[in-house]
């Protein structure tokens, strides 16, 4: 190995114990969330001035602190954005932000942010081209998507630029549906996991056809474990990261613990064994190496199988009115226990009081705030969090040393955004356009679009291509970065001339043909005039914006606005894009929730569609967005499937709703 090249560890911390249990391990990095612009709402979270503490601790030991604003950015963000951003510059001085917003990397610049700006997982830059434009935006790093497999890496690594970096996951939680394309949550109720406010509908229970209720998405964790060793050969990779900012101190410690064994010892044996005996206390789901070994690739969806989080511990058992389990292992005062899955009755998490031995007894006291049924007899049980003396005395040495490093004087920040400037008026007349994946039978009434595929380009007259729009997928694998160059050379070579970007970083793609006119996609998941402002200048001519967004967003998004807006009213808007599926879980055959929210799931390519059972139908507001100045207004007609009823309902998604 390299001396040159040593990976950071970077560690998660969803709260104080956890930082602390980060820098008593020897964590070289730890990224954290504060109580705003987080993807991960759920954690405890940090205020400023209790980082700006742990952080100067950080700095004592070595250990860097990341900042993580990696939340989509509404209309009316910005300006508390921006102010966030200057406090953390003039008090904590965090080593980097990580971000998914593109207007987050303008107001960072803004604020005058000193540290490294870092792309994160969300931004879903999925392919080596992009690299180029992340760089070019103002990046020094990007978080890469967790579907990769080593070949992949390989390719992204060997085209990544100089002076940026690449991340990569090496332990914690999958997410089912690829990073910055899963719409699941919002779409069921306004919670974005865009916005760090995902309810996680991948983890429920689903049925399919006759068979019994599976969790059918839900993924065992990702560890990587003595897999890592390749990565040690790629200079460009600079940081393994584990994902836990939920977690408990313990597992923090042990992950960072195991992983330091792997990346400085990768020749030696007991090394190995050593390390995985540490990831095994970590208490995590079950985890697999997923799809990291390109020649053995592991789906990470097993319906059968257990995938919780925490270890399991034992079963609930039912003795007259009381109910109690026996653990399979000793716990100790201090500990978490979780009682059932949160989509179960009486779902709840417990502390341990007082030592129970190993087959010994813990009755679950009767709780009268939660309502329904009370928990059935065969819960499961899950030890999620251990409070050992040993880590416990190494956090209280860290507490005691934070007071030499006072909270700093809460100050209030000054800063004002420098608003782009409006776009130019353009006297455009409203059109309607309609994407087909495929040319479609019988006339179309008015303007096409299509997703750009070589069929369906061969398909096509030459006399309608000219005038349709060609749209690109929403995620463009690495090894499917030749194939699209391809494709539009294709394309422009029989008279293309307008193309919708799935992603900013596919701009790239266009760098050599000036004459192409570019519309960045809804799947841009633009939603802030910084944000429209950077694809201005990544060369869009307009934006066809997410319809996430609720009225009152999209109100404020279209006043003097950087780029002329479009706006997708009607349509199988999906739930998610996913590289992973289950292989009990049929193509184009309902899918039903315990709610009974239908779906099923389409292939297009690499990736898994996963649609709801019914439409979103916006067209009854299309005079109100008309008189915002929207212009462009899509309809997406894919085939709907005969295994599906077709539905009296349709979504208004967002609209009416708060996003939270």
């Amino acid at each position: 190995m390299s001396k040159k090249h040593i990976p950071e560890i970077m560690a998660p911390a969803g709260g104080r114990q956890s930082y602390l249990a980060a820098v008593a391990a020897g964590a070289d990095a730890v990224y954290v969330g504060l109580k705003h612009f987080s993807a991960r709402m759920q954690a405890t979270n940090f205020s400023i001035s209790e980082l700006a503490q742990l952080a100067s601790l950080g700095r004592d030991r070595g250990t860097k602190t990341y900042v993580a604003m990696n939340t989509l950015v509404k209309p009316g963000d910005p300006e508390s954005a921006g102010r966030l951003i200057d406090r953390l510059q003039r008090t904590v001085k965090p080593h980097a932000l990580i971000v998914q917003d593109l207007g987050m990397l303008t107001l960072a610049k803004q604020a005058g942010f000193t540290g490294e700006l870092h792309l994160s997982t969300l931004a879903n830059l999925s392919h080596p081209a992009g690299l180029d434009v992340a760089k070019k935006l103002g990046a020094n790093r990007v978080v890469i998507p967790r579907e990769l497999n080593l070949d992949e890496i390989k390719l992204m690594a060997d085209a990544c630029p100089k002076d940026l970096d690449l991340e990569i996951f090496v332990h914690g939680a999958l997410c089912h549906c690829v990073s910055g394309r899963c719409y699941w949550s919002s779409y069921l109720g306004g919670k974005s996991g865009l916005r760090g406010r995902c309810v996680q509908p991948c983890r429920r229970l689903y049925t399919q056809g006759k068979n019994r209720p599976e969790r059918l998405f839900s993924c065992t964790d990702l560890s990587l474990d003595v897999l890592t060793k390749p990565l040690l050969s790629m200079p460009k990779v600079a940081s393994w990261k584990i994902e836990g900012r939920k977690k408990g101190p313990h597992y923090v410690f042990y992950t960072v613990r195991a992983y330091q064994l792997l990346r400085d010892n990768p020749q030696d044996a007991q090394a190995k064994k050593t390390a995985l005996e540490l990831l095994d206390q970590a208490l995590g789901r079950p985890a697999t190496h997923s799809t990291f070994l390109p020649q053995r690739p592991f789906q990470p969806v097993q319906p059968g199988e257990e995938t919780s989080s925490g270890r399991f511990v034992g079963e609930i058992k039912r003795e007259q009115k009381k109910i109690y389990f026996q653990p399979r292992e000793d716990l100790q005062p201090g500990d978490l226990i979780r009682v059932g899955y949160e989509d179960q009755p009486g779902h709840r998490t417990l502390p341990i009081r007082r030592k129970v031995p190993k087959r010994g007894r813990m009755d679950i006291p009767f709780n009268p705030k939660i309502k329904g049924p009370s928990l059935p007899t065969g819960t499961k049980v899950f030890l999620v969090d251990r409070r050992e003396r040993e880590l416990t005395k190494l956090i209280k040495d860290l507490e005691k040393e934070l007071d030499f490093f006072p909270a700093p004087e809460p100050k209030e920040s000054t800063f004002t955004p420098k608003w782009p400037a409006a776009g130019k008026s353009r006297n455009l007349r409203p059109e309607a356009v309609t994407l087909f994946r495929t040319y479609p039978r019988g006339r179309i009434y008015n303007r096409a679009a299509f997703w750009l595929e070589r069929s369906t380009i061969g398909k096509t007259p030459t006399s309608l291509v000219s005038r349709s729009q060609w749209w690109l997928p929403p995620v463009i694998w690495p090894d499917e970065d030749k194939k699209y160059r391809s494709l539009i050379k294709e394309a422009v070579k029989k008279g293309a001339k307008e193309f919708v970007l799935g992603a900013p970083w596919q701009a790239a793609f266009f760098e050599d043909r000036k004459n192409a006119t570019l519309t960045a996609g809804p799947f841009c998941n633009a939603s802030n005039k910084f944000a429209l402002d950077a694809l201005r200048n990544l060369g869009c001519s307009s934006a066809i914006i997410s319809p996430e967004l609720p009225f009152e967003e999209i109100r404020a998004l279209a006043q003097n606005t950087p780029l002329p807006l479009g706006f997708v009213v009607k349509g199988l808007w999906p739930f998610g894009i996913s590289r992973f599926l289950a292989e009990s879980v049929r193509f184009d055959e309902t899918i039903k929730s315990p709610m009974n929210e239908a779906a099923f799931v389409q292939k297009h390519g690499q990736n898994n569609w996963i649609y709801p059972g019914w439409e979103l139908d916006l067209t009854k507001e299309t005079r109100t967005l008309e008189r915002l100045g929207i212009k462009t207004f899509i309809s997406i007609r894919e085939s709907w499937p005969k295994g599906v009823p077709r539905p009296k309902r349709t979504s208004d998604f967002n609209w009416k709703l708060q996003l939270l």
